[in-house]
């Protein structure tokens, strides 16, 4: 597709309505987002993976690749700022954005805290919802405070951009009715359950392959909610230190050693490979697990390890099995076996079977009613890169 910015914003509304993104609770959300679209709040340079490394792509020199790489798919993020050759920031996937304000559940007069600001776009389109004075949002990063800030002034937004980190420090105006949160985190920090009316929303990315709705209770104490849609996020940069989940995460913490088990398991690995509910599942029973598959004449192959010190390695042998070699103080690769084994115990529920319930105390995964099968939230080391054959990546505003 060209540069044409009008021709690129039709486009992609008629994908959204296509996908029936704009379903009549989420009107609003067609009619904000033509009003504001994602390019005016992109800066002038973007980057796109070339495979290698992340390159430039500048306004100026380039507007083509520029519009083409802002708009390259409902489920694609724009990366806007690189960091010691890593993405540190981006513009959202308009899909994913649009799914998580509609699970916000926004009315006209809501008060909004959106966390972790980036280029300005989510605070512009609640602030569209919601009404001029209405939304608060928090940015850890200086820089990109005083860009959001010029973009809403220069899109006539009436949102506050505040310097701060959004998991450690409230900002003034709370309770609010609305929490909204671009990066994504294992455990939810028990300020913005406090931080909360009760009875309000809370809606964030969980770990890297979801995202979930909150509802505070009644007491303002504790809140639970569902699940709501597959998707990768940026994680929190205060948060636990990033680990490769390509192969390269898996050689390191390998390394030279040989296997201290070896096993034949009857498995067919292809799933793991492609089976988006499966993942997620093992994502859940095993949250620190890393996951990457790769295929050869045999079949599917998977490298598994926990970030630290255990790993395993699934060989497909041809004929449907598999051999599992492992090492370390744990058999990680046991544990995904057994993670799998249980999802298919009870029904190959899909992502949107889970929900997710926080007290002052403790956080857990439920399957299909609070009360029903759970797993505790440990924090995760799955973070800093897509396993192979992910969903499309989103990176948070």
């Amino acid at each position: 597709m060209s540069g044409d910015l009008v021709g690129h914003r039709t486009h992609l509304d008629a994908v959204l309505d296509r996908r029936g993104v704009w379903s009549a609770c989420a009107s609003w959300l067609r009619e904000a987002m033509a009003a504001l679209p994602r390019d005016a709040f992109a800066p002038d340079r973007l980057w796109r993976w070339d495979g290698r490394a992340h390159v430039p792509l500048d306004r100026a020199t380039d507007p083509v690749e520029w519009a083409d790489e802002l708009y390259a798919g409902p489920d694609a993020a724009a990366v806007t700022q690189v960091t010691d050759g890593l993405p540190s920031s981006s513009l959202s996937a308009p899909a994913v954005v649009a799914d998580m304000l509609d699970s916000l559940v926004l009315d006209p007069g809501h008060t909004v805290w959106d966390i972790g600001t980036g280029q300005g776009w989510t605070s512009a389109l609640a602030a569209w919802r919601t009404g001029p004075g209405l939304v608060v949002s928090t940015e850890i990063d200086e820089g990109l405070v005083v860009l959001a800030r010029q973009r809403l002034a220069a899109a006539g937004v009436d949102a506050e951009v505040l310097v701060g980190n959004g998991t450690r420090s409230v900002p003034p105006g709370g309770p609010f009715d609305r929490i909204h949160v671009t990066y994504s985190v294992e455990t939810v920090p028990y300020e913005w359950i406090e931080a909360a009316r009760p009875g309000g929303r809370i809606v964030y990315p969980w770990g890297r392959l979801g995202h979930v709705a909150l509802t505070v209770a009644a007491d303002g104490r504790t809140a639970s909610g569902w699940v709501q849609g597959l998707g990768q996020f940026m994680a929190d940069r205060c948060g636990p230190a990033l680990v490769s989940a390509g192969y390269d995460g898996y050689a390191k913490v390998r390394g030279s050693g040989e296997p201290e088990a070896e096993e034949v398991v009857e498995r067919d690995l292809a799933p793991l490979a492609g089976d988006w509910d499966l993942r997620f599942a093992v994502r859940v029973a095993v949250p620190d697990v890393v996951v990457i598959t790769g295929r050869d004449e045999d079949g599917v192959n998977a490298w598994v390890h926990d970030g630290n010190a255990s790993w395993a390695a699934l060989s497909a042998r041809g004929d449907g099995s598999a051999a599992l070699y492992q090492g370390g103080p744990r058999r990680i690769g046991d544990e995904l076996l057994t993670a799998w084994s249980q999802w298919e115990a009870n029904g190959r529920p899909t992502p949107y079977d889970y929900g997710v319930t926080v007290t002052p105390e403790r956080q857990w995964v439920w399957l299909r009613d609070p009360d029903g099968p759970r797993w505790p939230i440990a924090e995760s080391t799955e973070r800093g890169g897509a396993p192979s054959g992910a969903p499309p990546l989103n990176l948070g505003s």
